[in-house]
């Protein structure tokens, strides 16, 4: 059982693997592309394609159908026709004042009740009347030739005819089925059908396949009394004419049964001996019907209708094949047009995936180029869609980051550079300290207490710059740092100088880039306070907002005029820009423009420096970087790409 189970598992996680690879992110584009035309296009034209088909084949049967009825419909209304001839002629037969005598008369000589013959003429009904009635008789089939004999036959077994006459004179026509038949039926018009072993007749020998008899029983109108029967025989041939000229199909034809299904017409046929017998077990009592059935290998149609008049059933009969043969036409132009619309849409689906695909293949080429450090790709295409704007932002992307290179290449020299004047700089600190000391203690020696102070304000200055060559400080170590530098800028502009400190207990301990300050306050004393008349103050205020330090520098100097102000501004924007092209050396603004590059570089230019004019005259400067409360082991810009 382990073994099956792990069988089972092995097979579900191969089939599971093998169909991913056809999942369609897995597929290539030209084939999701192709596959989706395909869908779209050609799918829905199969689909249209075999609906017209089953819709064709439906329309086409019907109509086949309804056309068959239509003209079953002209051959029952013609053999209609004709039985209302055979009914119109007994009714006529019966008014005859010399067939009123013969079924009125008592003849004496029952046992011979042949009139035909002269012998046995009635007293009571002379050889000119049995002759006046032959005559009668045979004026009718001279009219309709469609009969083929008529026959009177009185209550009492006596007949006259002009064609017909019985086999067995001693036998009695009374007691013949078609006889009892219409004297059953009291008066109504009766259709008996092939005559079958009957008594009767004809000199012409017709076979009882070749005749249709019909009958009705004489009523005397005065006493109600049934007077006697007239028998009438049509030729089959008569009915063969109305339906054998009728071709439905090439192969099929009409026949014609009685209300049991018994074959009153039939034409010989490849089916001749295998309908009938099935006409009789499928017809039913309905007025129409249609249906199928499989004789001798083929499908057969049948469509009949049942005449009102008659009882008979018209039935025709059709190869289903032969019925279809328009509908196979259909299916064929129907196939041709599949055939063409699915050629021209797997060329189209081609062509339009191909002009779809290859662009973006050729674009996935040039980015690995790019991404293999190759950053002279190019997209080359005048298109104006979708493909060709990501061309063309390829293109932009790159030149973005030949540019983002060679700047940062610009960084790491100018970078280099000031490390190096770093290091120039931190070339033996400790005996400038140990100098700074020793003037200290002698001034105090001398009792030279200013000069005593002066000297411990730079040494503090130094000491703090050099900072064991760390580049970040505590705020508090930068205040001391910016306040030992006022105290000598104080030192020597003695009453026109003064300055406040504003520097919360609570943000002493975060961490600052050091020498922010220093610049702008060495600013604020060269170009506002030694610029204007009289005394000047210097503020300098750190506060929080939310996650960020702000430092507030400000003078009531000179001021800035708004000329300088904006092209401050526009400096401040792309400091190292600026710096590289000015060269390393100091000058002019280089003190601003050096902070807000170390804090571009330090913290992403999110942060950095904003210069605006006072209110009351001077100048304000304001610096924001992120509130550090923690010793950052590494830059914030250096973190803030990390996470881009």
């Amino acid at each position: 059982m382990p073994n099956k189970s792990t069988d089972e598992n092995r097979f579900l996680r191969w089939l599971r693997q093998d169909w991913r690879k056809y999942h369609p992110e897995n597929l290539p584009l030209h084939t999701q592309l192709i596959t989706l035309f395909l869908l779209i296009g050609i799918l829905p034209a199969i689909l249209l394609g075999v609906m017209v088909n089953y819709t064709s084949d439906r329309i086409i049967e019907r109509q086949v159908t309804d056309n068959t009825l239509q003209l079953i419909d002209k051959v029952n209304q013609t053999l209609d026709t004709y039985m209302e001839h055979m009914q119109s002629i007994t009714y006529l037969i019966s008014f005859d004042s010399g067939v009123v005598n013969f079924m009125n008369a008592a003849l004496s000589n029952v046992a011979t009740p042949d009139l035909n013959d002269d012998e046995h003429a009635d007293s009571s009904l002379s050889g000119t009347s049995v002759y006046q009635l032959r005559q009668f008789l045979q004026g009718f089939t001279t009219v309709y030739p469609e009969i083929a004999g008529i026959l009177i036959v009185n209550r009492n077994g006596e007949y006259i005819s002009n064609e017909l006459y019985a086999r067995n004179p001693q036998q009695r026509l009374t007691r013949e089925t078609w006889y009892r038949e219409a004297v059953a039926n009291k008066g109504l018009f009766t259709i008996v059908g092939h005559p079958s072993g009957r008594n009767v007749t004809s000199h012409t020998n017709y076979l009882d396949s070749e005749v249709i008899s019909v009958a009705r029983a004489l009523y005397d109108p005065h006493t109600g009394n049934m007077r006697g029967v007239v028998l009438i025989d049509l030729k089959l041939r008569v009915i063969a004419q109305a339906a054998k000229d009728v071709r439905l199909g090439k192969t099929g034809y009409l026949m014609v049964t009685d209300a049991k299904g018994q074959p009153i017409y039939s034409p010989k046929g490849p089916f001749e001996q295998s309908v009938p017998a099935r006409l009789a077990s499928s017809l039913t009592s309905a007025q129409q019907d249609v249906f199928t059935s499989e004789m001798q290998g083929q499908q057969l149609q049948f469509v009949y209708t049942t005449s009102d008049y008659t009882g008979w059933k018209t039935v025709g009969v059709f190869r289903l094949s032969e019925s279809v043969a328009e509908s196979r036409t259909i299916r064929f132009y129907v196939v041709i047009f599949l055939f063409i619309v699915c050629f021209a849409g797997l060329t189209a689906s081609y062509g339009l995936a191909r002009s779809i695909s290859q662009p973006i293949h050729r674009l996935s080429a040039l980015m690995q180029k790019a991404e293999a450090g190759d950053m002279t790709a190019r997209y080359m295409s005048s298109r104006r869609d979708e493909v060709g704007m990501l061309g063309r932002s390829f293109n932009r992307m790159i030149i973005e980051i030949r540019n983002l290179l060679r700047l940062n290449r610009r960084q790491e020299r100018q970078k280099r550079e000031a490390e190096l004047r770093s290091l120039q700089a931190h070339i033996r600190p400790h005996f400038l300290y140990n100098t700074l000391d020793t003037i200290q203690w002698m001034a105090r020696k001398k009792g030279a207490e200013d000069i005593s102070q002066l000297v411990d304000s730079l040494s503090k200055l130094f000491r703090i710059g050099l900072s064991g060559g760390s580049d970040i400080i505590t705020l508090h170590e930068e205040e001391q740092h910016i306040r030992s530098y006022l105290q000598i800028q104080q030192t020597r502009y003695r009453d026109r100088l003064h300055y406040t400190l504003d520097i919360p207990a609570h943000l002493q301990g975060v961490y600052v880039i050091k020498l922010l300050l220093q610049p702008l306050v060495e600013n604020a004393i060269y170009h506002g306070i030694r610029a204007r008349r009289g005394p000047g103050m210097i503020t300098v205020r750190a506060e929080q907002q939310e996650e960020m330090l702000i430092y507030t520098v400000t003078d009531d100097g000179a001021g800035i005029t708004e000329e300088r102000l904006a092209e401050l501004q526009q400096q401040l924007e792309h400091p190292l820009d600026t710096l590289g092209s000015r060269g390393p050396e100091p000058s002019g603004s280089y003190g601003l423009l050096n902070i807000q590059a170390r804090i571009h570089l330090a913290y992403g230019t999110r942060y950095g420096l904003t210069l605006q004019r006072g209110e009351q005259g001077g100048a304000i400067v304001t610096v924001t970087q992120p509130l550090l409360r923690q010793f950052p082991p590494h830059t914030i810009r250096q973190e803030e790409d990390d996470n881009e």
